[in-house]
């Protein structure tokens, strides 16, 4: 009786803390999950900017530099539309977590004249799946160049606003703003913006997602 004492108490020794590693790894994987996810396209993909120099790159270190516990996971895609974000999204939410979702989609929808109907249940859908969620929404809107003719131009860029309003959504009426009519801070495509173009993106992103990191993200 002793002996099956002494190899249970080993057992429930070896059990336990075997068990206390495993809550802790599970701790340690929640602390770094995103609490940020931003699903774009090539604007927040950093299409032609050097690694490091991108409004996400220096969003991170803004983040950091004012006491931000806040991991950055950045799902965006060069060439992204809005179709393919809706498709990744549910999962990206499941497995991530994140607290807030920074959409910036449609850029390319626009460019390619595609259906303002589409676009605008395409983006509602993801709206709707992360506020399910509870996952905060910035939504990032964006202007199509003039030449697209005045009718789509407005209907599109009217999309947006009217978005942020239904839901109440935290909102950046245009990504670009400041930077996409000077043509030294765009790259010769006349579509993407240079690197150093970057901190004026920040600066357009930063008041709208200032708000939303209470609660979301902690302070170091």
């Amino acid at each position: 009786m002793r002996v099956i004492s002494k190899r249970l108490r080993v057992v429930l020794v070896v059990t336990g803390i075997m068990g206390a590693l495993a809550a802790d790894s599970h701790a340690a994987l929640r602390v770094h999950h995103p609490r940020i996810l931003i699903l774009g396209d090539s604007l927040s993909a950093g299409y032609g900017v050097a690694i490091g120099h991108s409004w996400v790159d220096l969003l991170r270190r803004k983040l950091a530099r004012t006491g931000w516990v806040c991991p950055i996971r950045n799902a965006s895609i060069s060439g992204e539309t809005s179709s393919g974000g809706r498709a990744r999204l549910p999962g990206l939410l499941r497995r991530l977590e994140p607290r807030i979702l920074i959409l910036e989609l449609g850029a390319n929808d626009g460019l390619r004249g595609s259906s303002l109907t589409l676009l605008r249940i395409n983006l509602e859908a993801m709206i709707h799946t992360a506020l399910r969620r509870g996952v905060r929404v910035l939504l990032v809107g964006i202007l199509l160049p003039p030449n697209y003719g005045p009718y789509y131009t407005h209907r599109f860029d009217a999309l947006y606003p009217a978005l942020a309003r239904e839901d109440h959504l935290a909102f950046v009426p245009f990504l670009l703003a400041h930077v996409a009519t000077h043509r030294a801070l765009m790259q010769p495509d006349g579509l993407h913006p240079r690197g150093r173009a970057s901190p004026r993106i920040l600066a357009n992103v930063w008041p709208a997602l200032r708000p939303l990191l209470p609660g979301a993200c902690h302070r170091g």
